[in-house]
């Protein structure tokens, strides 16, 4: 199991389930400060699968610079043909709709689920 723990956040990869579960609240001050999050995650899709899930149903809080390393990631990844990204996600926690949602926009076929 891959897994990152800082002051106010977790992550970390289950495999059995093909897992990025993301707890906490994740402030880190610029993208580069999120590359041992971005190499996890290139990590799961470099390897021979063709599904990830991302959950992010216990994450309370997300800055800008992790925003924009979710988009970079879902750009680098959404020409990858045979991939399917599945978000599970919390409507009651604020920053989630929108900045989900603009992620689905730059890779249409990511699926979003609300639970």
């Amino acid at each position: 199991m891959l897994k990152i723990q800082g002051d106010n956040y977790h992550v970390w990869y289950e495999e059995t389930n093909k897992t990025v579960h993301f707890e906490g609240t994740l402030r880190l001050r610029t993208v580069a400060e999120y590359s041992p999050i971005i190499q996890l995650l290139s990590n799961v899709v470099n390897n021979p699968t063709n599904l990830v899930n991302l959950n992010f149903k216990s994450l309370y809080a997300l800055n800008s610079s992790g925003i924009s390393m979710l988009s970079k990631f879902v750009i680098d990844i959404r020409d990858k043909s045979k991939l399917q990204v599945i978000i599970k996600a919390s409507n009651n926690i604020n920053w989630q709709p929108k900045a989900l949602k603009n992620l689905q926009r730059l890779m249409p076929n990511l699926i979003l689920k609300y639970e």
